[in-house]
């Protein structure tokens, strides 16, 4: 992180003490888009593994089918980057609240119209009754990157909202509001489709009220969550770290005679690509936890330990009680022990633990599978709850959006797109235990990533200014 001397520290923007009801507008406002980002997740990842191969490719063998529908659900994962570098460069140029209103109305949409697309053979609301044939799984990649495209610029944008508004001393808590969206997200999700799965019965057929039409309504319905969220975000104003940054730029343009912050992705690269590796690093064992611990275990609870799907649905909404409590804790107790230390705990914990977590599970104890997804779902929260103040102060604030938006969205890459895939090969090939084995090694990796991080917890995000990058960028934009 850049640090400042007084010759070289511009002018303080520390925001105002805000009133109770601005400041839970701006924790809304920060949670909402989150909690719809993972709702999409969540619902996307059952209905790929129990919808979409009957719905979308049933012209192949049953086992083809299972892959093409995960395959579609890994093209999020890669269309995140794009949408970090492209919404966090306007995150960065027009500010954080418009580009928040662009994300979530794009993964919105993108989610209700994958609720209303007709499958290859099958219609929907009386629309083409006989499918659409190709253009159907085309729709669904499509929809898919649409969702990626967006959620690689909300997550950056919605923990700079609340950490670029906290207080002194209280930013780790201020950032946990976006951070308890997967939360609230997995008891939503998993209570939605133990509705649908309860009202269904075990009929999971073709022609079954659920395939028909049960599966659509959790993405229909989240038009609700995007309604209420574009009205939250709408009423909320620019950070005041933003339009501090506006008022350098004007400054630096006036100066020089070119616009200031033309390219941020670049700026961010160019000088702190170090800091973005890190930070993917650091975050990636974070990330292989998550997804193991909710769409893997999820499935592997019903498919291969052979527990019932109201189950496995109901002690996932029992852990993400302890999720969001241990998020709100870690990011309370990073402002007081730091960043650095409370992630690395997670990880450290992490190698221990995954080793474990397999022997454990095969025992087919309904308790013991609790039990492990609550203690999987916890050390993850640990280091979810301090991350969402500790990416946004590794940045400098011309291209923070930017930088936190690809540290993080590089890390769900690492830790989020190719653990659950090399997982489930593992356990169909019968090898459980090299699934331990490939979370510990990643988990190793983020324990060297959180060393090599620098302490951000007493840094000034507000008022910090680094001369050595202000001078660096004033002879870029001068064409030096």
């Amino acid at each position: 992180m850049p640090t400042t001397s007084p010759a070289a520290a511009t002018p303080t923007a520390t925001p105002q003490p805000l009133s109770k009801a601005r400041l839970r507008r701006v924790a809304l406002a920060s949670s909402i888009g989150t909690t719809i980002e993972f709702y999409d997740f969540f619902i996307y990842g059952t209905a790929a593994a129990l919808v979409f191969p009957t719905i979308f490719f049933s012209d192949m063998s049953p086992g083809m089918a299972t892959m093409a529908s995960f395959a579609t659900f890994a093209v999020a994962f890669f269309a995140r980057p794009v949408g970090a570098i492209i919404f966090g460069h306007f995150g960065d140029r027009i500010g954080r609240k418009q580009t928040l209103v662009w994300t979530l109305l794009i993964m919105g949409i993108a989610t209700v119209i994958i609720g209303l697309l007709p499958g290859t053979h099958t219609g929907v609301f009386g629309l083409f009754p006989n499918g659409i044939g190709l253009i159907a799984p085309v729709l669904l990649v499509a929809m898919r990157f649409m969702q990626g495209f967006a959620v690689g610029g909300e997550w950056a944008g919605a923990t700079l909202l609340t950490a670029e508004y906290a207080p002194p001393g209280k930013r780790g808590l201020y950032a946990a509001f976006p951070q308890m969206g997967p939360a609230f997200a997995f008891i939503l999700s998993s209570g939605t489709f133990l509705l649908f799965s309860l009202s269904a019965g075990s009929d999971m057929g073709a022609t079954s009220t659920f395939m028909a039409i049960g599966w659509r309504v959790p993405f229909i319905l989240s038009a609700l969550l995007v309604a209420v969220g574009l009205w939250v975000r709408i009423s909320v104003d620019e950070t005041p770290v933003f339009k501090e940054v506006q008022r350098r730029n004007s400054a630096a343009a006036a100066a020089t005679g070119a616009p200031a912050n033309r390219l941020p992705f670049l700026d961010a690269i160019r000088f702190q690509g170090k800091e973005i590796l890190i930070a993917g690093g650091a975050l990636s064992s974070l990330f292989s936890l998550f997804y193991i611990g909710t769409a893997f275990l999820t499935n592997y609870g019903t498919a291969t330990l052979g527990f019932t799907r109201p189950f496995v649905l109901t002690m996932g909404m029992v852990a993400a009680v302890f999720f969001g409590a241990a998020i709100l804790g870690s990011a309370m107790l990073s402002d007081k022990l730091g960043r650095r230390r409370v992630i690395m705990s997670s990880c450290i914990l992490a190698v221990v633990w995954v080793l474990a977590l397999f022997p454990i599970l095969n025992t087919g104890n309904p308790v013991l599978f609790a039990v492990a997804l609550i203690i999987t779902l916890v050390i993850f929260g640990i280091a979810y709850g301090p991350a969402g103040a500790a990416l946004p102060e590794m940045f400098h604030e011309r291209y923070r959006y930017t930088g936190a938006g690809l540290g993080y969205n590089l890390a769900g890459i690492l830790g989020g797109a190719l653990p659950p895939l090399a997982a489930a090969q593992f356990v169909a090939n019968g090898h459980t235990e090299y699934v331990g084995y490939m979370l510990a090694a990643l988990s190793l990796v983020s324990v060297f990533c959180v060393w090599k991080m620098v302490e951000t917890k007493g840094h000034d995000i507000v008022s910090e200014s680094d001369s050595s990058i202000d001078a660096n960028s004033e002879k870029v934009l001068a064409g030096v």
